[in-house]
């Protein structure tokens, strides 16, 4: 057990590693992140940062040295970089399921080998591989980069009658997915927490509304039968199970119109569709990332509140004054100076009586 007074370290810099690092100082831990950003988010309310390239061996290996644990806010930082780590500190959650989760052929094996079922898919390596994939599949169809893609970045719709060869240049990627169209109902996510002892918590259900690619609001709980959000909580937890996760792990899912819930993709950390439970649930997806790499008892994620969270993109945080007059909004800012279009600035939670 890493007790209060020891020192966690984060790799990443941005708004997750700062409500994690906020989490942490209420349990009186310390945060030391490892980001290249100078006076990134996180920085700004921790104990340490070291400024150095997530490629620099000698500075992950001055972090290591100075913490007690190290956990991530965000999977694309090279998995490699993570492993380095492997026999100085404790890494939370291990570099084998980063190297996984940020590997879109890796994650789909993944679920598929576990009889967890994803929307259709299948490896391209070139025009001529997409167009055999074009012919299973059908389309509409997406094709996404394998690696580095977030918030809509390395995809592109492919449609009937179109020119793989010009398609695939565009694409400029030497590997890449295609998924079939998935006539969906809802999209949902469910977070697990999971600690070294294997004890596990899961926050409910909640659904998740996108706009270009972008998350827009969550509502929790999700308006799904109790059947169906038992199926989803337990994907999630044989998921973090077979991974053997300590932290966090966030599944997020397409709900077909029968019906049937299909993995979209997975994350080993805090989860944007988990800000809700700051301000409505017993412990947050913060502090219990905190319990779990620290080896503390998980605490309750029961829900008090229901809520609906609605992220803050660009100059919608100039809202900030109007929402501080809404005495039912919690208001949460990231400290990020410069509000460009489709950057997350904030959020704000807005609370509700359970079942009202």
């Amino acid at each position: 057990m890493i007790r209060p007074g020891g020192t966690i370290g984060i790799i990443g810099g941005g708004q997750l590693g700062r409500m994690t690092a906020l989490a942490a100082a209420r349990l009186g831990y310390r945060c030391h992140v490892f980001t290249p950003e100078a006076d990134s988010p996180a920085e700004r309310v921790s104990a340490a940062a070291t400024v150095a390239a997530y490629d620099d061996p000698e500075a992950l290996a001055r972090f290591a040295r100075a913490v007690d644990v190290v956990t991530f806010e965000f999977e694309n930082i090279p998995h490699e970089s993570v492993r380095l780590l492997v026999g100085m500190v404790p890494v939370r959650p291990c570099w084998r399921v980063l190297a996984i989760a940020q590997d879109r052929l890796l994650e789909k094996e993944f679920f598929n080998t576990l009889g967890i079922a994803t929307a259709p898919w299948r490896r391209v390596d070139g025009p001529d591989s997409l167009a055999r994939a074009v012919e299973d599949l059908g389309t509409p169809a997406i094709l996404k980069t394998t690696r580095l893609g977030y918030d809509g970045k390395g995809q592109i719709k492919v449609e009937a009658g179109a020119d793989f060869g010009a398609l695939w240049r565009k694409f400029g990627a030497p590997e890449a997915v295609l998924e079939g169209f998935v006539d969906f109902e809802r999209e949902i996510s469910v977070i697990v927490a999971r600690g070294t002892d294997g004890a596990w918590a899961a926050w409910d259900p909640v659904e998740n509304h996108h706009e270009r690619h972008i998350l827009a609001t969550t509502t929790a709980p999700a308006r799904i039968p109790a059947a169906l959000a038992a199926q989803a909580v337990e994907i999630a937890h044989a998921a973090a199970e077979a991974l053997d996760v300590v932290g966090l792990l966030a599944v997020e899912m397409f709900v077909t119109r029968d019906g049937r819930p299909l993995v979209n993709e997975m994350a080993p950390r805090p989860h944007n569709s988990g800000h809700w439970t700051i301000d409505a649930c017993l412990t947050d997806q913060f502090e219990q990332l905190v319990r779990a790499v620290c080896e503390l008892p998980l605490g309750s994620p029961a829900r008090h509140s229901d809520a609906v969270m609605e992220n803050l993109i660009g100059e919608d945080v100039e809202r900030w004054a109007d929402i501080l007059k809404e005495p039912e909004a919690r208001l949460h800012l990231y400290g990020k100076d410069e509000a460009r279009p489709g950057r997350k600035m904030g959020h704000v939670t807005r609370l509700r009586p359970r079942g009202a």
